[in-house]
């Protein structure tokens, strides 16, 4: 008998893994907390998104101003964060500090602001209603100035030279 119950419980056993075994594959756990990018050459690769802190994507190469022929590639947005040293347009300079997360800081008046990366460029929009703009031009940077009521695309009050006085490789 006691044959007989081993035989017939290790039957059981072998049927059930069987069963196991044909049955639907359990659905992949949710991949909610990755990324995946898919190449050209139909190659995947998945990136976990607390891996990641920011993504880019360089913007559209435009022709330079004079119209030649030539084409100026626009610094990622990244470039921008940290503090420009700026000509006021009457002789003397001033600091304004652009944050990661939008924000900025003027050093004439301590006045706030915050900025968006647009068409290459750092668009600043001051809490007193003024506005600047840090362009690349060919191989240096200007900071056009606008006054309150003014939009980015008017003729700017001033022009002047900014420079990166903290660069980070990006």
């Amino acid at each position: 008998m006691r044959k007989f119950i081993g035989i017939a419980g290790l039957s059981a056993i072998l049927v059930l893994s069987i069963s196991a075994a044909g049955a639907a594959p359990a659905t992949p756990k949710s991949n909610s907390g990755t990324i995946v990018i898919v190449f050209k050459d139909g190659h995947r690769q998945t990136y976990n998104l607390s891996d990641i802190e920011r993504v880019e994507f360089p913007a559209p190469v435009r022709a330079s101003d004079e119209g030649a022929s030539s084409s100026v590639q626009s610094p990622p947005r990244g470039h921008y964060v940290g503090r420009w040293e700026c000509g006021d347009g009457a002789g003397s300079t001033f600091y304004i500090d652009l944050k990661e997360d939008g924000g900025a800081l003027r050093s004439i008046g301590n006045v706030r602001g915050h900025w968006e990366y647009l068409n290459g460029e750092a668009h600043i929009t001051w809490d007193d209603g003024a506005k600047d703009a840090l362009r690349k031009v060919g191989s240096h940077y200007e900071k056009s100035a606008y006054e309150a009521g003014k939009s980015f695309t008017d003729h700017p009050e001033n022009v002047t030279n900014a420079r990166l006085t903290n660069p980070k490789p990006i």
